[in-house]
């Protein structure tokens, strides 16, 4: 395709009508192109059965057209619902580091005994039982 014809494609230019002499003949050849293509790829007996398939059950046909229409539009809302309250916390880079290294430990088969840091009464109880048994020992 020349520029010239890439530049009317993406500018555009005057519909021509068909009846005006001046496009007749360009008209003529873009349809019989147009039907030659159909007739090879037969989209024209598709079309053709399609449409007579149409006319013997109006009804039947609406319902199906009308149906997965209504079906695409329906899992597209779906689709909308689920995902408009899924938002990801951004981690910080601290947690993408740890999250890295915990990879890296898994992958080398390194497992480290967890760490339990006493929470609340959990120290107090130690430092209480640390001091009886001291004192028990002591006597």
């Amino acid at each position: 395709m020349s520029v010239k014809g890439i530049r009317r494609m993406l500018v555009g230019e005057d519909m021509p009508d068909k009846n005006d002499p001046k496009y007749r003949e360009r008209y003529e050849k873009e349809v019989a192109a147009g039907r030659k293509f159909a007739k090879t790829t037969r989209i024209d007996r598709a079309a053709a059965k399609v449409q007579g398939f149409a006319n013997a059950h109006k009804t039947l046909f609406l319902v199906i057209v009308f149906g997965f229409v209504a079906t695409c539009f329906g899992i597209n809302i779906y689709r909308m619902a689920r995902y408009y309250g899924h938002r990801t916390e951004a981690a910080s880079a601290i947690e993408r580091q740890e999250g890295r290294m915990k990879q890296v430990m898994d992958a080398a088969h390194c497992t480290l005994p967890p760490v339990n840091h006493p929470v609340g009464d959990e120290v107090h109880k130690k430092s209480n039982e640390s001091k009886t048994d001291s004192d028990e020992n002591n006597r």
